[in-house]
Parts: structure tokens; C-alpha cells; sequence
């Protein structure tokens, strides 16, 4: 059974005000999940994008926003977000900042106007 101390894990600058710790993924020891924390600035969105698998944020602090096209879903601290599988969405922080654990199935990946990948957290 491994266990990613969070003074090991990677910690990745993803632009914007955004930084992830990379925590469970299968370069780490997993096989069915990747889990990962997020810290949102404030006021600075995420590029939208879509997942080709269901992902939940769980909000540890502040609250975070799914933007979708036709409306928003907030989640504060203690509460899920539930992105479905191929729906575009991008992610803010209002306010102030907010930090979230998200989780993926292995095997998801991100999709943006350049294409699909697997986050380097997630690897």
C-alpha cells in the first residue's frame, strides 16, 4: 500500500493562479484514481475545457464555481462538485481563494481546443 506524503508529492504551477499537488495517481502507486489538491486564486478562472471522465471536487476551503455555458454550480468548503464526463466547464474562486481535492478516474484525460491529454498530475 503506497503512501504520497504531501512533502513529496509534486506540486505543479498550472497558470493563472492555479497550483496542484499531484497526490494519488498511478506513477504514484494508484490504479483505479487519480486524486490530486487544487488552489484556486482569486478571481482567476481555469481555461475551459471538458473531462472525458466524471470528476468531483471536494471544497476544503472558500467555495469554487463550475462555469458551464448555460449556468453555475457553487460548492463551499465541506461540499462536492460533480463535473460530468464531456460537459465544458472552467473553475473560479471568487473572492478568495479556495482549495479543493479532485479525483479522476485513471485513464481520464482533459480536452481543450488543442486536443486531449492526460494532466501531469494524473500521470
Amino acid at each position: 500500500m503506497p503512501t504520497v506524503s504531501v512533502k513529496d508529492a509534486p506540486i505543479f504551477e498550472a497558470g493563472g493562479g492555479t497550483v496542484i499537488t499531484g497526490l494519488a495517481s498511478p506513477s504514484r502507486g494508484a490504479r483505479d484514481v487519480a486524486a490530486w489538491r487544487v488552489r484556486l486564486a482569486a478571481d482567476h478562472a481555469t481555461p475551459s475545457h471538458s473531462v472525458t471522465r466524471e470528476e468531483t471536487f471536494v471544497v476544503l476551503s472558500g467555495a469554487v464555481t463550475a462555469r458551464f455555458a448555460a449556468h453555475e454550480e457553487t460548492a463551499g468548503a465541506g461540499d462536492a462538485l460533480i463535473i460530468p464526463a464531456d460537459t465544458e466547464f472552467s473553475l473560479v474562486a471568487r473572492d478568495v481563494a479556495a482549495e479543493a481535492i479532485c479525483v479522476l478516474p485513471v485513464g481520464g484525460q482533459a480536452v481543450t481546443a488543442a486536443g486531449a491529454f492526460t494532466p501531469p498530475w494524473a500521470i
